[in-house]
């Protein structure tokens, strides 16, 4: 427990870099103080630059993934599916990929403020090899489709994180389940479940700390994708 506890403990700090503010001050701008006041990537694109942006993006993506890939690696989970894991493994092992969420939420260096999570939880469920990463891909696709069509980054991030949960769902639902007994499809589901549970908490989270946003959209003044800073 240690072990894992040194994990769960390096990905909060990990997380809680935070590096769209770091790019904005080696820029000479705090970037909590212009534009969307944000330090996400998004607002970092808006103000700094497309490239600034990506940085972010990749650095925010990989402060989530790494710790989950040390995680996985140190106990022995990378590469194995949810039939091969004990219950409390999966659980351990999905603190560690939420604390970087949470630390970049809830950064120390920001005075516990940060950023929405959406590329950093992205990215730790990518690690997750293989229990989460296909409906992370698959989250990563809807974003991508959804920011194509409205051009609002924040309702692409809310629709790809509410569709994380409902990809892991179908993911593990056995591919013959109506032709076996209800008990133990539950009791499969109920194995699995953990993955499932995190997903939709994370996803009620990243809409949470969307809540100005969706503020913004009732009003019609949400920027969209490309649009000048304020």
């Amino acid at each position: 427990m240690l072990n894992w506890g040194l994990c769960i403990a390096g990905s909060y700090l990990l997380g809680s870099i935070p590096f769209g503010f770091l790019i904005g001050k080696a820029k000479g701008i705090d970037i909590r103080e212009v534009g969307s006041k944000n330090v996400g990537a998004t607002n970092v694109g808006r103000v700094l630059g497309r490239s600034f942006g990506i940085t972010c993006f990749f650095l925010d993506m990989g402060k989530g993934a790494m710790p989950v890939i040390v995680a996985g690696a140190m106990n022995g989970l990378l590469g194995q599916d949810v039939v091969g894991m004990e219950a409390s493994q999966i659980w351990l092992w999905l603190a560690v990929a939420f604390a970087s969420v949470l630390g970049h939420m809830c950064s120390p260096f920001l005075g516990f403020k940060g950023g929405k999570g959406v590329a950093t939880g992205f990215g730790s469920m990518l690690a997750m090899w293989p229990l989460l990463t296909l409906p992370a891909l698959g989250a990563m696709v809807v974003w991508y489709g959804v920011l194509k069509l409205t051009r609002y980054v924040s309702v692409a991030s809310m629709l790809a994180a509410t569709s994380l949960p409902i990809g892991y769902f179908l993911r593990i639902l056995p591919p013959k389940a109506m032709d076996q007994p209800l008990s133990q499809t539950a009791q499969y589901i109920m194995h699995a479940s953990a993955p499932l549970i995190v997903t939709v908490a994370m996803a009620l989270l990243i809409a949470y700390k969307h809540r100005t946003n969706i503020a913004r959209l009732r009003q019609g003044t949400e920027p969209k994708h490309g649009s000048p800073v304020e």
